[in-house]
């Protein structure tokens, strides 16, 4: 039985995609806060660049030891608008600049926590760096930000959602690639270690690990062995398919916080596709029993596939977090990038898919002209199936100036390309303009 569990780990690794997609150390930035912005952004820097001094080497060391690709070592830092509202700033792209340089002292792949948590309302600082995000991400490489703009406890901000909506169209006039590391969200995690929503809980500790492990193509191998059996049978193979996936990832998880003096946190097992053939999250649902993914019967899978990953995952680690579950990114899966093109994959059924997968409508690209009333009203509508259904949903569209339903843009790398889609007619700008809140659900009072 042991030399089969080793063969298997073998052929996961070697022909079935398997990695562990990020491992990302959390660092708390609270004792950085300084009235004096140069000071605080001085502070920032030496923490960063000490605390995570040897993430990469350890990485690196980890991979060579167990014969695994750790695809993306990462930071992520306590949301920076809580930090620099103590400045009185007028703008923070100090402090965005201040991440990139650390960033690249310690040859991270990206930071995250360019961020604001607005679902409740503003707080000193928060206007301030949701204004500063389009400056700040075109003139920096390698930040990532996220704003949250709602929860199951705190209702909607559609104030903040009117004002994101025009933040993704400013950012695009200056750079549409900006928006592939901008997320809004509802109900955000304080421990995704998944860019570019990333960033360190208020909650959390000091320093932490966490990581991050994806295996859509070990997933689909694993379905093409029990093709044409049930249901269950499909859930049942799921199920343990992730698990020995968490398993590594806790491995090298652990390990990592180990030699790194600090604390492991959690595994995020969440199936995120690259553009890469083979690594798919939309052929995992094909397998399944789709033509196509978009076709009726494509959010049932979705649903029993999310399932399936998330108890996987909690039977082989005590420490699931993050997102867990399954992404489903248009420009960075190759088979839902066909799925679009051949026409059986559209808007409106990307937005029932996210009502049961972990997060939302992620790389899409749009018309460059799209309204910013209409990619608020996006965002309403997957805050509110986020806010609804107690889970976190986000958006991540990317208006492409130029380009029209029917065009295809090039992203590069593990980006991929994408179709521009369609984003219908009219647009809630006036309900979408009244502002204020859309009020908590009656199910959030739990106490």
């Amino acid at each position: 039985m042991e030399i089969e569990q080793i063969e298997q780990t073998l052929r996961m690794l070697d022909t079935e995609k398997l990695d562990l997609r990020t491992i990302t150390m959390g660092i708390s930035l609270f004792d950085c806060i300084d009235s004096d912005s140069d000071r605080a952004c001085q502070k920032i820097y030496d923490k960063i660049t000490t605390k995570a001094r040897d993430l990469v080497k350890v990485g690196q060391e980890l991979e060579s030891e167990y014969g695994i690709t750790i695809a993306n070592k990462r930071v992520e830092v306590t949301p920076i608008a809580m930090i620099a509202a103590a400045s009185g700033d007028r703008d923070y792209v100090k402090y965005a600049k201040t991440l990139d340089r650390a960033a690249h002292e310690i040859g991270v792949d990206f930071v995250g926590g360019f961020s604001a948590l607005v679902q409740k309302g503003y707080a000193k600082g928060d206007h301030v760096l949701i204004q500063s995000l389009p400056q700040a991400l075109a003139e920096t490489d390698l930040v990532c930000a996220s704003v949250n703009v709602g929860s199951t406890k705190a209702g909607l901000n559609m104030d903040a959602i009117k004002e994101m909506g025009q933040i993704v169209v400013d950012a695009s006039k200056k750079d549409y690639m900006t928006n592939a590391k901008l997320v809004t969200f509802c109900n955000a995690v304080d421990d995704n270690p998944f860019m570019a929503g990333g960033f360190l809980g208020v909650g959390e500790p000091d320093t932490v690990i966490n990581c991050g492990v994806s295996g859509p193509g070990v997933v689909k191998a694993a379905l093409d062995r029990v093709a044409g059996q049930s249901m269950d049978v499909v859930a049942e193979t799921i199920k343990k398919t992730t698990f020995k996936i968490t398993r590594l990832g806790q491995l090298i998880g652990s390990e990592a916080a180990r030699r790194l003096n600090t604390r492991f946190g959690i595994v995020d097992l969440s199936l995120a596709p690259t553009a890469a053939a083979g690594d798919s999250v939309a052929e995992v649902l094909e397998a399944i029993g789709l033509s196509n993914v978009g076709v009726h019967g494509t959010t049932a899978a979705l649903a029993m596939l999310n399932d399936a990953v998330k108890k996987g995952g909690i039977m082989a680690c005590s420490h699931v977090g993050g997102l867990s579950g399954a992404f489903i990114p248009v420009s960075e899966d190759a088979e839902m990038i066909n799925s679009v093109e051949n026409g059986s994959l559209h808007f409106d059924k990307l937005e029932a898919m996210t009502s049961v997968c972990s997060v939302g409508l992620d790389m899409i690209a749009i018309p460059g002209d799209t309204d910013p009333a209409v990619i608020s009203g996006m965002m309403a509508d997957e805050a509110a199936i986020g806010m609804i259904n107690n889970k976190t949903t986000a958006v991540r569209v990317i208006p492409v100036p130029g380009k029209k339903v029917g065009d295809t843009v090039e992203f590069g790398g593990l980006l991929g390309h994408a179709p521009i889609m369609d984003v219908g007619k009219g647009s809630a700008k006036a309900m979408v303009n009244r502002g204020g809140t859309i009020p908590a659900p009656i199910h959030s009072f739990k106490n």
